[in-house]
């Protein structure tokens, strides 16, 4: 499942550097998730690390981009051949 920003995102941008995806970015409001780069840093951590690293616990799962382990695993293989 992919991670999504909540409005609880102060934009302070400790995310954006961490995600080994490129997923993150500046939106409108606040920062936010691009589901299709997002892998929950499957593959890359033992867990997400925009969630590890936010000081307001703002990144959460998306429940409307859910996705089995290896579902996250083939789209890292895509994103990073």
């Amino acid at each position: 499942m992919a991670y999504k920003i909540s409005d609880d995102c102060l934009s302070c941008g400790v995310c954006e550097p961490e995600c080994p995806n490129q997923a993150i970015s500046m939106g409108d409001a606040h920062f936010e998730i691009n589901p299709d780069r997002c892998t929950e840093c499957v593959g890359f951590f033992d867990q997400p690390q925009c969630r590890s690293v936010c000081p307001n616990e703002a990144p959460g799962p998306d429940p409307a981009h859910k996705e089995t382990q290896e579902e996250l695993l083939a789209k890292k293989a895509r994103l990073h051949p």
